[in-house]
This record gives structure tokens, C-alpha cells and sequence, in this order.
């Protein structure tokens, strides 16, 4: 079974992919967040460059995303990934943002099959590495997922991970599983399966509702409980010293990074986070006044210190 991180943007980047494969193990695989490719000719900006830097990613398994619906933009930045040593190269058609969809980006692309179709020969036959794609199965009803997918079969994609969900829906209500079991019946590459699985109960009524799910791709649960994927294989939940380790080594990693704002990177970690608590809204409000980093680490002190843990760490949308 392959295991992986979901793609989430400002959360599960290169700093806190490192971080967490020191404190946890790594994973199977890693997406990056989604990166505009730079103009043909050009290379990538600052901010991609340092998501996609290879010393900066050693030891693990990357596949970078790109968000684009320029052709020959993706195939650019493809070739430059290529030179990178990058072995795949993953499209975004699944973020519901309403500003990305707007410009026909993300799951906004979904509207337009035909000129999608014609985006995915043109990058599949010239990218020099294989391209997958992470989709929704719509923009607004889940019967639209019938022509998007034998649209997807007509392409030699090296995988396809289905977030079961219509761009509507964006992370709400329950992911429509049953797209994602046509999608395992007839594709005939590799197939990943990404939406709320955020317990080992999550995880095993999934295969055993699906069983020829070879590939998980876990995102808000383990943001929640960074010790999911050990736990999916067996092992223990994390205990109370490792996720001190955890949010100490991230705190530090992004205060190296980007400096006083570390802050406010670590309380949109600490949204998902604080699930691993009993009392969620208890540690919400004891780190969402701080501003300096003095605030912000007596808060967390105060949190390890007198805050049960929760018998099951698990995020609670």
C-alpha cells in the first residue's frame, strides 16, 4: 500500500515534509503544494524553487504539482523538473478555490472537457515525464463524473487520484466513494483514493469497501494525528514527548525560513492540530491571541503542560 501526503497549500510544504519524516517516518510519497510553472524560457520563482529544491527534498519520494492550463507552460516546467531529477509530474484539476476556478484553473478546468482533453494529449506526449493528475469528479453534480473520467481514460496518465467530491462541495459532507470505485473498475493505470480519512477506522472501511485500493493519499488527518500513517501500519498513536518534538522542530524550521511570521504559519498548523487534545477548543483559544514568538511559546508551553490528550487524535471537520 502506498501512503502519501496530500498537496495542501502553506501547510504541507517542504518544511514541514522534512519535519515530519525526522520525527515520524517518511511516507511513501509527497506532493507538493500546487506551483505556477514560470514562463517558457524562464525558471521557476523563489518561493517554488525552494519547494522544489532537491537537497531540500533528499531521502524523499516528491512529485511536484503544477497548476496551469497552458500547455506548453506545464511542458516547460516539466523539463525542468526532468533536470531536476524528478520522475513525475502531477496536474491539478481538484483545488475548488473560487479565484482558481474563476481562471479556469484547479477543478475549474473541469469545465471545459474538450479543451481538456486537448491540454492532456499535448503534455502526456510531450513532457518528458509522466504526468498523473489529482481531480474532483465535477463542478456541481456528481453525474458529470461519467464524461470527465472516459475522458481521463483516453490519456496515458501515470495515475490518477480522485478526491470524490464536486468542486461545490469543497471539503463538505461525505466524499461520494462510489466515483471512486468506477474509477478503480476501469482505469487502466494506477488509481489513488484521497478524502477524510482521518482514523484507522477511516482507513480500513474504506478497503474494505474498495479491497484493490493500492494507494492512499491522507491529508487533513494527519495534520490532525501526524502519527496516522504509523498507526495505519500498525504502530502506536504518537504520545505527548514526540508531538512536543514535532511542533518544536517545525516552529524552528519555519522561524529559519520565514522569521517572525512562523507564528502565524504554526497557528494554521495548530487549526488541524489541536485535535490531538482533548479539549480542541481549550488549546484554540490559548494560542490564537499570540503574535510574537515569546506570546506564542508561552501559549504552546501552557498547552503541553496542562492539556490532556485525546484518547484518539482525529480531526473534526
Amino acid at each position: 500500500m502506498i501512503l502519501s501526503l496530500a498537496p495542501m497549500e502553506g501547510l504541507t510544504g517542504h518544511v514541514f515534509r522534512r519535519v515530519h519524516a525526522e520525527c515520524f517516518g517518511a511516507l511513501d510519497r509527497y506532493y507538493t503544494p500546487f506551483l505556477a510553472p514560470p514562463h517558457v524560457g524562464s525558471g521557476f520563482g523563489k518561493k517554488a524553487a525552494a519547494e522544489i529544491e532537491p537537497e531540500g527534498n533528499r531521502g524523499l519520494n516528491v512529485v511536484p504539482q503544477l497548476l496551469t492550463k497552458d500547455a506548453e507552460a506545464f511542458v516547460w516546467a516539466a523539463r525542468l523538473l526532468a533536470e531536476m531529477g524528478y520522475t513525475e509530474v502531477n496536474l491539478n484539476l481538484g483545488c475548488p478555490s473560487g479565484t482558481v476556478v474563476a481562471k479556469g484553473k484547479g477543478s475549474g478546468f473541469l469545465r471545459n472537457l474538450a479543451e481538456l482533453d486537448a491540454f492532456l494529449e499535448r503534455i502526456c506526449a510531450a513532457s518528458p515525464i509522466p504526468v498523473s493528475v489529482k481531480t474532483r469528479i465535477g463542478i456541481s453534480d456528481d453525474t458529470e463524473y461519467e464524461a470527465i473520467l472516459a475522458m481521463y481514460l483516453h490519456h496515458p496518465l501515470a495515475g490518477l487520484i480522485v478526491h470524490p467530491r464536486v468542486q461545490k462541495d469543497r471539503y463538505q459532507g461525505a466524499p461520494r466513494r462510489e466515483a471512486y470505485g468506477r474509477t478503480l473498475e476501469a482505469a487502466p493505470f494506477s488509481v489513488a483514493y484521497n478524502g477524510d480519512i482521518f482514523t484507522v477506522e477511516d482507513y480500513e472501511d474504506l478497503l474494505a469497501t474498495y479491497p484493490r485500493t493500492r494507494h492512499v493519499m491522507l491529508g487533513r488527518g494527519m495534520l490532525a494525528n501526524p502519527a496516522l500513517a504509523r498507526m495505519i501500519r500498525g504502530g502506536e498513536g504518537a504520545s505527548r514527548e514526540e508531538l512536543r518534538r514535532f511542533h518544536d522542530e517545525l516552529f524552528e524550521a519555519y522561524a529559519a525560513e520565514i522569521g517572525g511570521n512562523a507564528v502565524f504559519r504554526m497557528k494554521e498548523w495548530w487549526f488541524y492540530a489541536k485535535c490531538a487534545f482533548a479539549d480542541p477548543l481549550a488549546v484554540h483559544r490559548r494560542v490564537r491571541k499570540a503574535r510574537k514568538t515569546e506570546e506564542y511559546r508561552s501559549a504552546v508551553a501552557r498547552i503541553f503542560s496542562g492539556e490532556e490528550l485525546a484518547a484518539t487524535a482525529c480531526f473534526r471537520p
